[in-house]
């Protein structure tokens, strides 16, 4: 049974329904999301709400999110980090550690290991006895995904198909294959990657329309457009730009 078996969204005192993510109806329209298989995908376009939630999930389980850079913006919602205390986390056994990986953070982690191995170069033997750094972007993901997903935990992935080739993101879903095996690990992923979705035994939830529901792997729109797309696509360009 997976650590996290269900997730109740508590709408009714969203404190704000016309910002950001409460503004959201499948964030509005949703009463609960339930995991019964070890490899879970959110999908859905840009701007449905699933990374949104992904983050959501992981503050709400305790879970430290790595920050990057602090920059100042121009208009920020003062409840867009508080989404967390709307969610209803139920768990199996309890709560287990875990991690928060996104592709765009991944980089400052990195050098943040590579300044503490100045001081203690065995650190890198964690991940293969290289520095992060010294591989390209696919590569170093590839390390880190291999030796932090063989212990026990919660692990959340924010696109991570980002940086990675088809060739990768095939190897990415033999990683989850062999950690979910051992019994002892979860992964929640969001993504925009056909190939990821395709992950044998995986439990897809959409978030192209409310409420946020399961969906079977051809009922997704990335299987739909990708397919269309490769069958012909000189003619799919032409009836988009029709």
């Amino acid at each position: 049974m997976p650590h996290l078996t269900k997730l109740r969204l508590q709408s009714r005192p969203y404190p704000d329904a016309d910002v950001y993510p409460f503004n959201l109806a499948v964030l509005r329209e949703t009463e609960e999301i339930g995991f019964s298989v070890p490899v879970t995908f959110f999908a859905g376009g840009n701007g449905t709400g699933k990374s949104t939630l992904l983050r959501a999930i992981g503050l709400g389980c305790g879970i430290h999110i790595w920050e990057g850079e602090r920059r100042q913006r121009y208009k920020k919602s003062p409840f867009e980090n508080l989404f967390h205390l709307f969610l209803e986390i139920v768990w199996s056994s309890g709560p287990v550690p875990g991690s928060y990986f996104s592709s765009d953070l991944f980089r400052f982690w990195a050098e943040a290991l590579d300044e503490f191995a100045v001081s203690d170069p065995r650190m890198l033997d964690y991940f293969g006895g290289r520095s992060l750094l010294s591989q390209s972007h696919g590569q170093s993901l590839l390390s880190f995904f291999r030796s932090r997903y063989c212990r026990k935990g919660l692990y959340l992935l924010d696109e991570p198909e980002t940086a990675l080739s088809p060739q990768s993101q095939i190897e990415l879903i033999r990683v989850l294959q062999e950690s979910a095996r051992q019994g002892n690990t979860q992964f929640i992923v969001a993504t925009h990657s056909p190939i990821l979705l395709a992950c044998p035994g995986a439990m897809i939830y959409s978030f192209d329309a409310p409420p946020i529901q399961q969906v079977d792997y051809e009922d997704t729109e990335y299987f739909r457009v990708y397919r269309e797309f490769l069958e012909d696509p000189e003619a799919y360009l032409e009836r988009g730009s029709g």
